[in-house]
């Protein structure tokens, strides 16, 4: 996102609004702040393809934290606000962040982190004060707005497209950083990838964008960085309300947005007088992805606000991507689009090729070259024996038409609200208390959030199966892990199925719980 232009031409529009709060940052406003902290991050050594973290709930100030990265040639990384403290170390220093932004809201945690985050120097508090100043080992804290104050308005001399560098959960349990190359060019140019949402999402010059969901996800900044290259106003919701959400759209006149199916779950489950009482006809476009929609719910969307929902399928690592628009979905119901980025392959585990209408591992040909932050492992393990084909790990089929169905994933993903949750940091874990034997951790129907997680564990033996055993458990488990990682329930098995190879025979498990479901996603 970059104010560019639009700071001189409408320099008192509004760039985003505060959904509940109503505060409001111009163009210029956003033009001068973030030109402030592209200063402080040269002045603290930052110069261009360096690191540094933003740890945020959705925050006045956040939008101004991301342009100065994006003006100044650096990545930035925008953290889960949910972490624990020892998930949040382990980005810093993966991440190679020597600065850190947070908030008064999330500063104890932050500090826990910082005391194993040895790279990180300085970290500012929005909305701290006085009263936030201090030290955790190496790292020095202070306000954001006193460390900024005395800094120029103007550009940064040598400024530079930045972009993010985010981090997604990996099977092993430990999250990794999603790196592109950056191209040298100015900040009014962006990557290819941004050129290419904007025509698909037909994004225009004074849009109106309503951000219902954490900025720290890919697509939700994605989508907000668009509007603001576009000169357009976005209205950040604090936190999702489904009502509030409808009175948003009539009160800004919204025209764009980006929503999850369980938004729509959400939205529809409302009485039929609330759903009805707020004027929606300014809406354009609403994008949803991140999790794929119930088929009944998305026809009771169309039925509600017409042939403007749009979806897509891709991955933060934007190596492919699908989408379709409504008349395309009604006529291949259930797809999640035809490729528009990439080259796809459905392939077995032999990596060949399976029939149209088979299922297999969905495999892309490169669109966007990306790799995981120091770790070539990994990178390596998403790639072709040739290196010319990615995966996540996700299974589907073509129908004769081109367009992908989803059916499986083959990393046990877990989708729950449009959150993608990998299970084996959770066994991992449950397998170090002292009355776990064995743990399983998957994803199960949930109607309203598409999936929860769900553990079955062995306790050793002579350990009673207790319903105080799976809440002692499960407080375990949220007590080191961000709670959205955490099973909501527990079932307990005298052994779990392993192979003779050792390896755990999930599947067997988890398909009890999908029986009568066609697709292990919903």
């Amino acid at each position: 996102m970059f104010p560019g232009k639009y700071a001189q031409q409408f320099a008192d529009r509004p760039a985003f609004i505060m959904a509940t709060s109503g505060r409001t940052m111009t163009y210029a406003e956003l033009e001068r702040r973030s030109n402030q902290l592209a200063h402080l991050l040269r002045g603290h050594g930052l110069k261009r393809l360096g690191h540094y973290a933003i740890f945020l709930e959705n925050h006045f100030h956040y939008l101004e934290t991301c342009v100065a990265g994006e003006r100044s040639g650096l990545y930035y990384t925008a953290v889960n606000s949910h972490l624990q403290p020892d998930e949040l170390a382990y980005i810093l220093d993966n991440s190679e962040s020597t600065l850190l932004v947070t908030s008064a809201k999330l500063l104890d945690v932050a500090k826990q982190a910082l005391a194993n985050a040895p790279r990180v120097t300085l970290c500012l508090v929005v909305d701290g004060g006085a009263a936030c100043a201090g030290q955790v080992g190496h790292c020095r804290i202070t306000d954001y707005n006193n460390a900024i104050a005395n800094q120029p308005v103007t550009p940064i001399a040598d400024e530079a497209l930045g972009t993010s560098m985010l981090y997604s959960s990996g099977t092993t349990g430990r999250p990794k950083g999603i790196l592109r190359p950056l191209p040298e060019n100015p900040p009014s140019e962006p990557i290819a990838l941004f050129h290419f949402l904007a025509k698909l999402w037909q994004c225009e010059e004074g849009m109106v964008y309503l951000s219902p969901a954490p900025l720290y996800h890919s697509a939700p900044l994605a989508n907000v960085s668009l509007a603001i290259r576009h000169g357009g106003t976005v209205v950040i919701m604090e936190h999702f309300d489904p009502l509030h959400y409808l009175a948003l759209v009539e009160q800004h006149r919204i025209t764009h947005s980006q929503l999850v199916p369980t938004m729509f779950s959400r939205m529809l489950k409302l009485p039929e007088a609330d759903r009805r009482k707020h004027d929606l006809s300014s809406l354009k476009i609403a994008v949803h992805a991140a999790a794929p929609c119930p088929a009944q719910v998305k026809e009771a969307m169309i039925d509600w606000w017409g042939p403007i929902i749009h979806e897509y399928y891709g991955a933060t690592e934007a190596m492919g991507f699908t989408a379709c628009n409504t008349p395309e979905w009604l006529a291949h119901r259930g797809t999640v689009g035809r490729v528009l980025m990439g080259d796809i392959h459905i392939l077995d585990e032999s990596m060949q090729p399976v029939a149209k209408g088979q299922t297999g591992e969905i495999w892309f040909k490169t669109a966007n070259p990306f790799e995981y932050y120091q770790d070539p492992e990994r990178t390596a393990q998403t790639r072709s024996a040739d290196g010319t084909m990615t995966t996540v790990g996700d299974m589907g089929y073509l129908d004769d038409d081109g367009f992908l169905y989803l059916t499986d994933r083959s990393t046990f993903m877990i989708i729950s609200g449009g959150v993608n949750i990998y299970p084996q940091e959770c066994e991992n874990l449950l397998i170090t208390h002292p009355k776990v034997a064995d743990a399983a951790v998957f994803g199960v129907p949930n109607e309203e959030m598409g999936e929860e997680v769900k553990a079955v564990v062995q306790p050793l033996p002579g350990i009673a199966h207790t319903p105080e055993l799976a809440e002692e458990l499960i407080a375990f488990c949220r007590q080191h892990l961000a709670h959205l990682k955490c099973p909501r329930t527990i079932d307990f098995s005298d052994e779990l199925p392993r192979l003779p190879t050792g390896k755990l025979y999930k599947r067997k498990l988890r398909d009890a719980y999908w029986a009568g479901h066609k697709s292990r996603i919903v």
